[in-house]
């Protein structure tokens, strides 16, 4: 099925110009065009459209995946909120105090990747030791990238310690790349870097609508 998203304007990578009404074509898990809406919807008149209020851009890039998903627990809300608050819990000692079963961490990690999803993530970095853990990560879509170097911070903000919301693209937005890709509630890139990562209103992986703002 083709299905075309378009939003107000179009990001297609780093260092790419800002196209206003663009719109990208998704065949499968592929990308099959980008460019401006009018010329794709006239192109292919039977695709599903998609509107997206704001800005598309790729998807993003957060480093540290062994820290935010084996080294830390997210809660589960509401059963375990009122023992360990809302909060992650890391460190050592706090970690060891639960006694986490490996069923209960990669519970702890599908709820992460949802969090990672609901700021337009798409690809993690690290080494996963767990094996319950990486099949959470795999079962939600993300790609596991192997370990680099980077000037970012360990954070679920793809955006933390960065210079420019670019930074943290993963890919490029083009014809025969993987459609992975974000639709932020900002009207241009200055404006998604003051608003933040949470303003994501759609993160599609592999041509799937994995997250949806309600």
């Amino acid at each position: 099925m083709l299905t075309l998203h378009t939003a107000g304007l179009l990001v297609a990578g780093r260092g790419a110009g800002p196209l206003r009404a663009g719109a990208v074509l998704v065949e499968g898990d592929r990308i099959a065009a980008t460019g401006p809406y009018e010329e794709l919807a006239a192109a292919r008149p039977h695709a599903r459209v998609r509107r997206w209020p704001g800005v598309l851009t790729p998807g993003l890039l957060v480093h540290g995946a062994q820290e935010l998903l084996e080294g830390t627990y997210y809660p589960d809300d509401p059963y375990e909120t009122a023992e360990l608050g809302t909060e992650p819990v890391t460190g050592a000692e706090a970690l060891a105090a639960l006694e986490l079963t490996d069923a209960r961490r990669g519970n702890s990690a599908r709820r992460a990747t949802q969090r990672l999803l609901a700021r337009g993530v798409v690809a993690v970095a690290g080494r996963l030791t767990v094996p319950a853990v990486r099949t959470a990560v795999a079962r939600s879509g993300l790609e596991l990238l192997p370990p680099a170097v980077t000037a970012g911070s360990v954070s679920l903000d793809p955006f933390a310690g960065r210079e420019r919301v670019e930074e943290a693209f993963h890919g490029v937005l083009q014809a025969g790349a993987p459609a992975r890709f974000a639709v932020f509630a900002a009207a241009d890139l200055p404006e998604l870097a003051a608003v933040g990562s949470t303003s994501c209103v759609a993160t599609v992986i592999g041509g799937r609508l994995l997250h949806r703002r309600r």
